[in-house]
This record gives structure tokens, C-alpha cells and sequence, in this order.
């Protein structure tokens, strides 16, 4: 588990601003006082969910995610401790306020909000398509009758899959993580898994021989934005940092630099 931590910059940056100076971020007031008071913020995140969030050959937790959150951080000036926890346990981290906030490739839907998930605006659309072994002649979803397909509990590929299943006849399998879900379909536990589409291209396409899968291009959903999250109201400070520091990273460049250097051009 890598933990990160970003130096709290908002007192200097609150001091640039009483005299005058234009070139720090804007901040709400409440969000201001929040990174200059030195709190470090308890920030939860998954732990295989590539390219948004993964260890690297050298150990280090990295990742699109990982990436605009320290991008984020610091443009406002706040500190974190990063903790890669799961999702699942990302999620009941910050519903037992052990953490503050989640950022972990969670899709913005009315259902997540009507549950108690507060999201920052979104940082990144993502589609869920399904996958199945290279040499499966499953061609798409009308193929899954009386069939068994893997999905990652508590995902939008879940609910994806969960809104295809009576119309096509197929049942789900629930799997804690996005391994253990391809395992299942290259072993011949399911045929097929629902999952971001960019999590999938991008394991497929670096697990190459030990990974012998394909999505299915004409299986993707509309898709829906990525977004930061936090479920306690009294956390809305951070969710205004957040929101402030994207805008600035989109504007000066760093957010495409950070999807490029991940996804490509």
C-alpha cells in the first residue's frame, strides 16, 4: 500500500493573495481556510483499477487518478494521505469517516447521490463495454443465454451487466476485483465480464499473451463521468478544492498531460 503526501502550500498561497497576488488559484473561503490550517486530508482510492490507479514495476502507487489528485493538491495548496484500500473498503472508509474523500474511477449516477455520495464535477467520461476470451465466438450480447458472465461487485460494469440480464437471459457472477473477474473468463468460470472500457483495452492490451481477451466494440453504453467523492457534508471544502484545482489543471495543460501520458493522444 503507498501512501502519498502533498505539502500544505495554502498558508503561503493565502499570504500571496493578502498582498495582492494574482496568480494563486481562487479558493472559497471555507476551502482557503481548510488548506491553510494544516489538515491532511484522509483521500481512499481502489487498488487495481489501471490506468486510473496501480503499482508500477517500481513499487509506486501511480495512476490518471493518483496523478490529477496530486495535481489538484497541489494547485490548492491542501495535504493528503493517500490510502489504496479497495473499493469496497475505499467506499466504507469514508461512510465510517476513516477518510474524507474517495477518488477511484467512480462514475457519477443519481443512484450513488440519492445513497449519500457528494461528487466534485467530473473528470473523466468513461464508457462500460464486456469482454470475452480471444477466441470466443460470442459476438455480442445475444450470444449470453443460459450463460454466465463476471462482473466487479459494486462497479457500473455491474450495473450495466444488471440491466442486460433479463432482456438477454444471462446470469452474474460477482467478483471482489478486476483480476480475479478476467481470471474467471480465461478459466472458463464466465464467458464474458462488463468493465470501464479503458480499464479493459489497457490490461488487455499490456497482459498480452497471459490476458487472451477482446472487447467487443459494439457492447460499450453511453457512459458516464468519472468523479471525486466524499459523504459527509462537512468534507464540502474539499469537494471545492477539488473542483477549483481541475478547472486550473484543465486550463494550463496539466490535465491532458496526465490522461496522455496514461491513455496516449
Amino acid at each position: 500500500m503507498k501512501r502519498m503526501i502533498v505539502l500544505a502550500l495554502g498558508l503561503v498561497m493565502a499570504i500571496g493573495l493578502l498582498t495582492g497576488c494574482s496568480s494563486s488559484p481562487a479558493k472559497t473561503e471555507d476551502a482557503t481556510e481548510a488548506a491553510a490550517d494544516g489538515k491532511t486530508w484522509i483521500i481512499a482510492t481502489d487498488t487495481v483499477f489501471k490506468p486510473f490507479e496501480y503499482t508500477d514495476a517500481n513499487g509506486d502507487f501511480v495512476g490518471i487518478d493518483v496523478d490529477i489528485l496530486a495535481a489538484v493538491a497541489e494547485n490548492q495548496g491542501f495535504s493528503y494521505e493517500l490510502k489504496s484500500l479497495g473499493w469496497d473498503s475505499a467506499i466504507a472508509a469514508c461512510q465510517s469517516k476513516q477518510a474524507d474523500g474517495m477518488i477511484a474511477g467512480a462514475s457519477i449516477t443519481d443512484e450513488r447521490k440519492e445513497s449519500g455520495w457528494i461528487f466534485s464535477d467530473g473528470y473523466y467520461n468513461a464508457t462500460q463495454s464486456m469482454a470475452v476470451p480471444a477466441d470466443s465466438e460470442i459476438a455480442g450480447f445475444e450470444d449470453l443465454k443460459d450463460q454466465t458472465v463476471a462482473v466487479k461487485t459494486g462497479t457500473m460494469g455491474a450495473t450495466y451487466a444488471e440491466s442486460l440480464a433479463d432482456q438477454y437471459g444471462f446470469k452474474i457472477t460477482y467478483m471482489e476485483d478486476s483480476p480475479t473477474m478476467y481470471q474467471a473468463v480465461t478459466g472458463g468460470q464466465a464467458v464474458a465480464c462488463f468493465e470501464d472500457t479503458p480499464i479493459m483495452i489497457t490490461a488487455i492490451k499490456e497482459g498480452g499473451d497471459e490476458l487472451p481477451l477482446k472487447v467487443l466494440e459494439n457492447t460499450a453504453n453511453e457512459g458516464a463521468d468519472y468523479g471525486f467523492a466524499i459523504f459527509n457534508e462537512e468534507n464540502q471544502p474539499l469537494i471545492d478544492m477539488f473542483n477549483a484545482g481541475l478547472a486550473e489543471i484543465k486550463a494550463n495543460g496539466t490535465y491532458d498531460e496526465i490522461v496522455n501520458k496514461y491513455l496516449g493522444e
